[in-house]
């Protein structure tokens, strides 16, 4: 028997944004069922390093005897989350190369009758579950699209400062405007931001997975509605996990506010396409 730290998330306060998918090195926590789950503990450091990222405070760790690890009860726990939660650990015992692991945790699952839709085969050496956001990819030999359009393009930018940390909401360029709330990355994802998107619009950036204090961020947006009375609201995030966030808070603020307000909400693709644009009350 061991003592040793490990997470624990109070899945009340949890709200599924996923910022702590990103910030854990192990891969031990995954967004099911719109919560932030721990899927094994085996792969739990203790460490902690995705608590100071979580909006909501939902994640902290608490140290309590464990065994030696025993892969047959950590599946029996993993049981009660349900299917989603099963084949979530053993994907990730399968990712990570844990042959062993697997098969005790499958005997156990046939022993107690419960089938699954998982293929056991095409193991993997170790490799560590990632977020897609920071995952090295290379696509620069493929073929673009190449527009015809010359000259100079005019920037759409009508103000600055953009860093949500820098920005006033009490400002003029904000007071009934319609709003673009962008993840960093977007804008250098989409050739066209600017001519498509920015236009018109006053703006505000932010990275929910970098920057710190998410609290000041609600407390910004929800000005915005409140007292700057924006006009609309659009929240860019790219089509990667740690980048819910952002999209979270923008919820947030308008649940608090007390004027209504509609959000829009565009998905950019990592290669500049747009995945999907939704209005949400």
């Amino acid at each position: 028997m061991t003592k040793r730290k490990i997470i624990k998330i109070n899945e009340e306060r949890c709200n599924g944004c996923g910022v702590c998918i990103s910030n854990c090195p192990e891969g031990a926590i995954q967004v099911i069922d719109g919560k932030a789950r721990l899927i094994s503990d085996f792969f739990c450091d203790g460490l902690g390093t995705c608590i100071g990222h979580c909006p909501q405070d939902a994640i902290t760790t608490e140290e309590r005897n464990a065994e030696l690890y025993n892969e047959k009860k950590v599946i029996e726990n993993i049981i009660k989350a349900g299917e989603k939660t099963i084949l979530a650990h053993l994907n990730h015992l399968k990712n990570h190369g844990e042959k062993t692991y697997l098969k005790q945790a499958l005997e156990v699952l046939k022993e107690k009758k419960i089938e699954v839709p998982f293929k056991e085969d095409t193991m993997s050496s170790h490799q560590p579950c990632r977020c897609p956001g920071a995952k090295a990819m290379d696509f620069s030999a493929e073929k673009k699209e190449e527009k015809t359009e010359s000259g100079v393009q005019p920037s759409q930018l009508r103000q600055w400062p953009v860093q949500l940390h820098l920005i006033s909401p009490n400002t003029s360029y904000f007071k009934g405007k319609d709003v673009l709330f962008v993840a960093d990355c977007a804008a250098y994802a989409l050739g066209d931001f600017h001519r498509d998107y920015l236009k018109e619009k006053s703006l505000a950036i932010a990275c929910p997975k970098l920057d710190s204090n998410l609290e000041s961020y609600l407390q910004k947006l929800t000005a915005l509605i409140d007292d700057a009375q924006i006009s609309s609201l659009t929240v860019m995030t790219m089509h990667v996990p740690c980048c819910r966030g952002l999209l979270t808070l923008a919820q947030q603020a308008a649940s608090r506010a007390s004027r209504n307000l509609s959000i829009k909400s565009i998905v950019v693709g990592i290669k500049g396409t747009i995945i999907r644009e939704e209005t949400l009350s």
